[in-house]
């Protein structure tokens, strides 16, 4: 039976924790329908052995069940083996108390919900058949004596194991299901960040610009794109090894982060090339900050690569009406790039040739 960890969990750990897990829920959920079932055997005058079952169920078995999992090369399954011999001693105890209503019902359901709130896939689907294996085979036994009227006293003493065991069964899963929700805001977290330098993801930062362009288009709110391009990236990581060249991404991710407002918005677009969106800012503003960039990359003094002193080449272009919008966008600010370029690098072009918003009809 091909059973896996629950989805969102780290499952080397979840292999480890999942038998004192459930140790805990299995000796409050045995120890609480001790009450019903020895209530049954109360009243139908149960005999010795019915007692010494009840003792091995409710008290012996789940510490048996965590030494059993902690000596199994894979507690895991360990615990899956014996999550679904619980499975098997709940049917068992159907026929045991003479199918007594309420009772025999609570086991059933109770045991089935603990399986289905571990989160193993297919679990409960498998227990079903081995719990009626047990319930039959008892059954045959004793002649599948029927006394299925439920006492008042019987009823009282369901309730514990209604309400408390049901309540613990719901904090677990709540546990888990925010630990899973933890986990998926981590993952989106990563999606939305470049590993390498802290800053925006290519996906992220070009779902931000998109927005801003139809923000821009609504308002007629200035913006403007700024794209940076470290020079001669490939002869650093060449000359000074790669390791060299990742301290001077990072490097200049800081300096970039340094020199733009906290409602602006840089990413990495791939390789050595930067992005910036500029909210509220025209042509003239941007480029005071592009130059405060510019000069903030040509100071850096990297421990990695004595006497390195690198530079970035910066393309600005201003957002603009084109019925292509972030594409148009991109290539403005990439022409504008490709001029610092071949005028020398270490410095900033301004494309010009997009018509801005405001000046539109």
């Amino acid at each position: 039976m091909p059973f896996s960890a629950p989805p969102g969990t780290d499952p080397e750990r979840h292999t480890q924790r999942l038998p004192r897990r459930i140790h805990r829920l299995r000796t409050l959920g045995m120890g609480l329908a001790a009450l019903p079932t020895g209530m049954v055997l109360l009243e139908n005058q149960a005999g010795a052995g019915h007692w010494v079952f009840l003792f091995f169920t409710t008290v012996l078995w789940p510490q048996l069940a965590l030494w059993l999992a902690l000596r199994h090369p894979e507690p895991f399954r360990g615990e899956i083996r014996n999550l679904l011999v619980d499975s098997i001693l709940a049917g068992m105890w159907v026929p045991l108390m003479a199918f007594n209503l309420l009772p025999s019902v609570m086991l059933v359901t109770l045991t089935t919900v603990d399986k289905i709130s571990t989160g193993i896939d297919r679990l409960w689907y498998w227990s079903l058949p081995l719990m009626a294996a047990g319930a039959l085979a008892v059954g045959v036994s004793t002649g599948f004596e029927m006394q299925p009227m439920t006492s008042m006293a019987v009823m009282v003493a369901c309730l514990p194991m209604l309400m408390i065991h049901s309540i613990a069964v719901s904090q677990a899963s709540y546990r888990l299901v925010r630990k899973v929700k933890r986990q998926n805001r981590q993952l989106d977290e990563l999606t939305r960040r470049d590993t390498l330098t802290a800053l925006d993801s290519r996906r992220h930062w070009q779902e931000q610009a998109t927005l801003l362009l139809e923000q821009c288009e609504a308002t007629g709110e200035p913006a403007t794109l700024l794209m940076i391009d470290i020079d001669h990236f490939k002869a650093i990581n060449d000359r000074h090894g790669h390791a060299a060249g990742d301290d001077v991404l990072r490097a200049t991710a800081e300096v970039i982060r340094h020199s733009i407002r906290g409602q602006d918005a840089a990413g990495r677009l791939g390789g050595d090339e930067f992005a910036v969106l500029l909210r509220g800012t025209d042509v003239e503003a941007a480029g005071i900050v592009a130059q405060r960039i510019r000069e903030g990359v040509q100071a850096l003094a990297l421990d990695s690569a004595p006497g390195l002193h690198p530079t970035v080449s910066l393309g600005l272009a201003k957002a603009t009406g084109s019925a292509d919008g972030l594409r148009a966008w991109l290539e403005a600010a990439d022409r504008a790039l490709y001029q610092a370029k071949s005028r020398g690098r270490n410095q900033l072009a301004i494309d010009e040739a997009l018509q801005p918003l405001a000046d539109m009809p």
